[in-house]
């Protein structure tokens, strides 16, 4: 059996419109999906899961080490 592993911040949405596509008949027989909630391995009160980029500049980026966790 083939499995997938999604990191992601809203582990609620997979499988979502995919476990009702052609994939999705095949989800469990042929291949397994597992949904991992980053913000379990966040830091502080928050589960802060992102940061500023290096060198400065507008947006945000994942912790490498959240995400490493």
């Amino acid at each position: 059996m083939w499995r997938a592993t999604v990191l992601t911040l809203y582990p609620a949405m997979f499988p979502g419109p995919l476990g009702h596509a052609l994939a999705g008949k095949a989800l469990g027989r042929l291949w397994s999906l597992e949904a991992q909630d980053m913000r379990a391995h966040g830091l502080g009160a928050h589960r802060a899961v992102d940061d500023t980029p290096a060198g400065g500049g507008p947006g945000m980026v994942l912790r490498a080490d959240v995400t490493a966790a």
